[in-house]
C-alpha cells in the first residue's frame, strides 16, 4: 500500500487513522489543505480554500490576484517580508542585507524508507513502509534552495519532517533562525498543553486557551531543559483522556528549542517548532548546507491517550533501536542514596549481596569514583580510580559484583570538568568560557567544548577503556550544568553564537561512537533527573532517569506527565529511603513500590537499614515486577485518572496480545467520609474474560471496561496494584 500519493501539485501523506493533504499553490506556496481524520486525494477540491473577499489593508502577494494573501492562506512553509506577517519558520541575512525570503516549489522526490539525517538523530524504520516526499523549494532572487523531508510512518500514525538549506550563492549569508516544521490550522478553539518545571519538579502539566497572540515553549539553557519540555501538544476544547482531537509536536533534539503557537486575527493557528532562535546565529558559507534536526507530529481523535499511544509506539520503533530496544531493562539497584560520595569496596561488596539476595539484577556505582571526588566540588573530567576507596579498581570491583552473579554498572559525568581536577589545570582552555569573564559556577563546574575534535577524543577513549577492561553492562550518562557564558577558544568572534547547536553536534557524534562500539551495554541518560529527556537523547539512550525527586507522590505528577509523550520503558523510577531527603515525606514501602513500577524499576536506598519484614516486601515487589515488566515497557498505557485533577491517580497497562492487564491506583489524599472511586477500564478484548491474579475473581472484558470497579480511598499515600490474566 502507498502512504504517500500524488496527483499533479496535490499530495496525500497517509498513516493508519490519519491524513495529511497539500497542495502546490498557482504562485509556488505549499497550503496545507487537511490535517487529521482520513481522506482522500480526490477529496483536495472541497478542502481548498475558497479566496474571494477583499483584504483591506492587507497586501497582496501579486497585482494581478486581488484575493491571494499569503497572511490568510494556511501554509506548510513560509517566508518573511511577503505579506505573511504571523511568525515566520525562517529569517535569513541575505547578501544584500535584507531578510525578504520567498521560497517557491521546484520540485518533488519520492521514495520508499526513511532519509537518514547527517550528524544528527532522526527516526528509522524496519518495518519497510515508511515513505518519504522530498519537496524542493527555491528562493526566487537569490540562489538558495530549502528541501522540506517529510517522512510518514504509517503504524505510530506520525509524521516527521525536518528542513535542509543549500546555500548556492557565492557568498555567505547568515541564518538567523531556520525551523523544523511548520503547520497551520483551520478556525478552531483550541487549548495548548505544555509540560512544565524544574530540577526535582519536571514534567508538570499545564494548559492554556489559545487566544489571539502567540504562546511561546522554550528553553534557553543549551539543552532540552526541566523547566519546558519540547513537548507541546494542541486540543480542541472539551478534550479528554479518551475523547476528543489531540494534535502532538516533538523535537528529536537535545538543545535549546523553541515552539510558537499563534492564533491569527482570522483565527488560523500556527504552530512551528525547532531550535531556539534566541542567540543562534550561524555563518553559512558559499556551497554549504544547515540542517534543522527533526520534528514529529501526529493526531489521534481518541483523546490524549490515543495521541500519548501514537507517541509511544513511533518512540519504542522508530527512536530506540539497538540491542536494549525490545529487551525487558534489568532491576537495578543504585548506591547513590544510600551512600552518597562516603563508600568503600566493603560497603558496595555488602549493599550489593543485599541486592542480589532480593533478586535485583544489575548493580549500579554512582559518583565518587574518580581522582579527589569525595564532594561535587573536585574531580570531574579526571578517570583515574580513587584507589583509598576502590583498592581494585574499577576492574576489581566489577569482578567481584559480577562473580555475584549480578550485572554491573557505572556512572559518569562526561561533559563536565571542575577546576579542581587534573584536566582542568593541564588543559583550561578545553572548557567552555569567555575571556576576560569570570565564569559562573553551576555545581562548582563547567562544561568541556565538545566542538573540538580532542575534546571529544578524550572523552570517548577514557569512556572505551573502561568499557573495554571492566565487564560493565549499563552507563548512566549525568550531565548537571546549562551552558551560560558561551564562548569557544576555537571559534572566531562572528561564529560564537555557533557554539550552542555545535556543541549538540559534538555530544551526538561522542554518543555515536560509543553506541556503536558498544551495543550490548545499557546507556541511560540524566541530567539532574529530566534536564535533557527528549526523543534526540533517546535515539542514543534507550531510558532515562526520569527525576532526581524520588518521593512516591511527586513521582505521581512527573510521570504522569512525562508519559504524554515518552513511553514507560524510557522512565527511569526509583524506590527510595523514608523520609524522602528531598520533601521529607514517609510514604508506605508499598507505595513507593507501586509507583516505582511504571517505569523502569529499581532501588536507590540502603537495604541494611530494611527490617526483616521489609526486606521481605522488596523480594516480593521484584518478583511481581518481573512478572509484568514487559507489559509495563512494552504495552499500551491508558491514563484513568489525573493526579493534577483530582485526590487519586489511575494507570493501567494494557499488553500488546491484550492477555495481561495492570493497573495502578494510588490516593493521593483520603477524606472524613471515605469515598469510592469508579474505575472503567480501557483497551481490553471484547467478549472476553479477564482473572484477577490475586483473588481469582472473574470479570467479562465488557463489565471491566463500561461498568469498571470500585476502589475505596481509605488512607492518604495507599496504592493497590492489580493484574488481570485473559481466561
Amino acid at each position: 500500500m502507498r502512504h504517500i500519493t500524488q496527483q499533479e501539485n496535490t499530495f496525500l501523506l497517509s498513516t493508519a487513522h490519519t491524513a495529511m493533504l497539500l497542495q502546490i499553490t498557482k504562485y509556488g506556496h505549499v497550503e496545507l489543505l487537511h490535517y487529521g481524520m482520513p481522506v482522500s486525494i480526490e477529496d483536495a477540491a472541497a478542502l481548498a480554500a475558497r479566496r474571494t473577499m477583499p483584504y483591506g489593508s492587507q497586501v497582496m502577494y501579486t497585482e494581478e490576484d486581488p484575493t491571494y494573501c499569503l497572511d490568510n492562506i494556511p501554509l506548510l512553509w513560509s517566508g518573511a517580508g511577503k505579506g505573511d506577517f504571523r511568525i515566520s519558520p525562517i529569517e535569513l541575512e541575505l547578501p544584500d542585507g535584507t531578510i525578504t525570503t520567498d521560497f517557491i516549489y521546484d520540485g518533488c522526490t519520492l521514495r520508499a524508507g526513511t532519509l537518514p539525517a547527517v550528524g544528527l538523530p532522526a527516526a528509522y524504520d524496519e518495518s519497510g513502509e515508511a515513505e518519504t516526499l522530498v519537496l524542493s523549494l527555491r528562493e526566487k532572487k537569490f540562489a538558495l534552495r530549502l528541501e522540506i523531508i517529510f517522512t510518514v510512518f504509517p503504524a505510530a500514525d506520525a509524521i516527521t519532517r525536518r528542513t535542509v538549506l543549500y546555500n548556492d550563492e557565492t557568498v555567505p549569508i547568515t541564518v538567523r533562525s531556520l525551523m523544523s516544521q511548520q503547520i497551520d490550522f483551520p478556525q478552531r478553539e483550541y487549548e495548548m498543553l505544555t509540560l512544565d518545571g524544574d530540577w526535582i519538579s519536571e514534567t508538570h502539566v499545564h494548559t492554556r486557551s489559545v487566544q489571539p497572540g502567540r504562546l511561546v515553549n522554550e528553553s534557553t539553557t543549551g539543552f532540552s531543559s526541566n523547566r519546558h519540555n519540547p513537548g507541546v501538544i494542541l486540543l480542541e476544547q472539551g478534550t479528554g483522556e479518551n475523547t476528543g482531537l489531540a494534535y502532538g509536536f516533538n523535537l528529536l533534539y537535545s538543545g535549546s528549542h523553541y515552539t510558537a503557537v499563534e492564533r491569527s486575527p482570522r483565527d488560523f493557528v500556527r504552530i512551528v517548532s525547532g531550535i531556539q532562535p534566541q542567540g543562534f546565529c550561524w555563518r553559512l558559507p558559499a556551497g554549504e548546507i544547515f540542517r534543522a534536526p527533526e520534528a514529529v507530529m501526529t493526531f489521534s481523535n481518541e483523546g490524549m491517550n490515543g495521541l500519548s499511544g501514537n507517541f509511544h509506539r513511533f518512540v519504542r520503533q522508530h527512536i530506540l533501536h539497538g540491542n536494549w530496544k525490545e529487551k525487558p531493562r534489568p532491576v537495578l539497584l543504585n548506591n547513590w542514596e544510600a551512600y552518597f560520595f562516603d563508600f568503600t569496596e566493603a560497603k558496595l561488596l555488602s549493599l550489593a549481596k543485599q541486592a542480589k539476595a532480593v533478586g535485583v539484577e544489575l548493580f549500579v556505582l554512582d559518583d565518587g569514583w574518580f581522582g579527589e571526588r569525595n564532594s561535587d566540588t573536585a574531580g570531574l573530567g579526571d578517570y583515574t580510580v580513587n584507589r583509598k576507596k576502590l583498592p581494585g579498581g574499577i576492574e576489581g570491583l566489577a569482578q567481584k559484583i559480577t562473580t555475584m552473579g549480578l550485572r554491573f554498572g557505572l556512572w559518569f559525568e562526561p561533559e563536565s570538568v571542575n577546576l579542581e581536577s587534573e584536566l582542568y589545570r593541564t588543559h583550561p582552555e578545553w572548557a567552555l568560557q569567555q575571556p576576560g569573564r569570570q565564569p559562573s559556577m553551576g555545581r562548582h563546574q563547567l562544561l568541556l567544548d565538545l566542538t573540538r575534535p580532542e575534546v571529544r577524543d578524550y572523552i570517548v577513549h577514557h569512556i572505551t577503556h573502561l568499557l573495554d577492561h571492566c565487564p560493565i553492562t549499563y552507563v548512566k550518562w549525568d550531565m548537571n550544568r546549562n551552558i551560560t557564558e558561551i564562548g569557544s577558544a576555537t571559534l572566531p568572534a562572528n561564529r560564537q553564537q555557533e557554539l550552542p547547536h555545535r556543541y549538540m553536534l559534538g555530544l551526538y557524534s561522542i554518543l555515536e561512537r560509543l553506541v556503536t562500539a558498544f551495543p550490548d551495554v545499557l546507556f541511560e541518560g540524566c541530567a539532574g533527573g529530566g534536564g535533557r529527556f527528549d526523543a534526540g537523547m533517546l535515539y542514543y539512550f534507550p531510558q532515562y532517569w526520569t527525576s532526581d525527586d524520588t518521593d512516591a507522590i511527586e513521582r505521581l505528577y512527573i510521570q504522569h506527565g512525562t508519559s504524554l509523550v515518552m513511553p514507560a520503558c524510557t522512565m527511569g523510577a526509583h524506590v527510595s529511603a523514608v523520609p524522602n531527603h528531598q520533601v521529607h515525606r514517609t510514604t508506605p514501602l508499598q507505595t513507593r513500590g507501586h509507583i516505582a513500577m511504571a517505569g523502569q524499576f529499581g532501588y536507590e536506598m540502603d537495604l541494611g537499614k530494611l527490617s526483616e519484614e521489609e526486606t521481605e516486601l522488596v523480594r516480593q515487589q521484584i518478583r511481581q515486577y518481573k512478572e509484568i515488566r514487559s507489559t509495563i515497557h512494552f504495552g499500551d498505557l491508558y491514563r484513568l485518572r489525573s493526579p493534577f485533577e483530582g485526590e487519586n491517580t489511575a494507570w493501567e497497562y494494557v499488553s500488546a496480545d491484550l492477555k495481561q492487564i495492570v493497573l495502578i491506583y494510588c490516593t493521593i489524599h483520603a477524606h472524613v467520609i471515605t469515598g469510592m472511586t469508579q474505575i472503567r477500564f480501557e483497551g481490553l478484548k471484547e467478549n472476553a474474560q479477564y482473572r484477577n491474579t490475586e483473588t481469582g475473581e472473574i470479570y467479562d472484558g465488557d463489565f471491566l471496561m463500561n461498568v469498571g470497579l470500585y476502589l475505596s480511598d481509605s488512607k492518604d499515600y495507599a496504592t493497590k496494584l492489580m493484574t488481570f490474566e485473559l481466561c
